[in-house]
């Protein structure tokens, strides 16, 4: 998947009750945003899919980046991230960018969260207020990754509660769920939907199928939104109105449920789905992060210091 969206948890952020700042960097790297968003920008406007990327690898932690080590197992190689997260090499870049203006300073946290934001803003979304002084953790869990985070088979009532476990209500579950009006998702995630599933409208399967047979190409890639998915909007919605929902969880949020009104809500106005979108992006970046003497600062995402 381009995104299982909200990989929301705890993985990188740890545990930490010091607060985070806006300014965080104003005296100690004050070029670090203008570094991170012209970095961003160049990699988004080369290819669009890289902004979901980007969105993505924040909706997980800084450790879906870290490689696999002797001494070291990350959460890459976990089922919702295996062969679906991409943009290493772009924060790689945004890192040694950084790394150059004022090294030791900016964590791999912060530059995910910023990136995020500003790859969302390229594409036509909403801004918001990023928080910084994030560090980054030393340690991660591939079986937490395994058990914890959203699956694309989920139904509605394991959505809502996976959020909830988290702090989030329906409500925000669906408006970060908008995240997936950009990126792309492997067959794999959606073979099963698109040939087996009854609510799903019929042409739109018939032309998944074309790029995903009933056994084979795995990785293949189809647009979580096949309306417009090189755009930040709501376009997400109104296909789930249609049947078009890719994945089995994305449908589920419009399936004669709980849910149901709030994806109309969004489905007709863009504006509240964007707006509540960069409210719950900011809830979520607060997520109990590492910060004061907590962690560290990386020198490169990839791996531990």
């Amino acid at each position: 998947m381009a995104s299982f969206y909200l990989a929301i948890f705890l993985f990188s952020f740890g545990m930490a009750s010091a607060q985070l700042s806006s300014n965080f960097y104003a005296s100690s790297c004050p070029k670090a945003l203008s570094t991170i968003k012209s970095a961003v920008n160049s990699a988004v406007s080369k290819e669009h899919r890289m902004g979901a990327s980007l969105l993505r690898l924040h909706f997980h932690d800084c450790f879906v980046n870290a490689n696999d080590t002797s001494s070291f197992t990350g959460e890459k190689t976990a089922s919702p991230n295996d062969g679906s997260a991409r943009g290493f090499d772009v924060i790689d870049t945004i890192k040694s960018k950084v790394e150059t203006v004022c090294p030791g300073v900016v964590s791999c946290a912060d530059i995910l969260a910023v990136a995020a934001r500003e790859s969302v803003v390229f594409l036509g979304g909403n801004s918001w207020t990023v928080e910084l002084g994030r560090r980054d953790s030393t340690t991660a869990s591939l079986s937490a990754a395994n058990s914890d985070l959203p699956s694309p088979t989920m139904d509605l009532s394991a959505l809502i509660s996976t959020f909830s476990d988290k702090g989030f209500s329906a409500k925000e579950m669906v408006a970060l769920s908008g995240s997936h009006t950009i990126g792309q998702a492997r067959c794999k995630m959606f073979r099963d939907r698109i040939y087996n599933e009854a609510n799903i409208n019929s042409s739109f399967a018939t032309s998944i199928q074309s790029n995903c047979p009933s056994s084979g190409g795995d990785d293949n890639l189809s647009p979580l939104d096949a309306t417009s998915p090189l755009v930040f909007d709501n376009a997400y919605y109104k296909n789930l109105l249609n049947n078009k929902g890719l994945l089995h969880s994305d449908q589920q949020l419009f399936n004669g449920g709980s849910t149901d009104s709030q994806v109309t809500t969004y489905s007709t106005n863009s504006a509240t789905f964007l707006s509540d979108f960069a409210s719950a992006m900011v809830k979520m970046s607060n997520l109990s992060p590492l910060t004061g003497t907590s962690g560290q600062i990386r020198t490169n995402c990839r791996s531990i210091n």
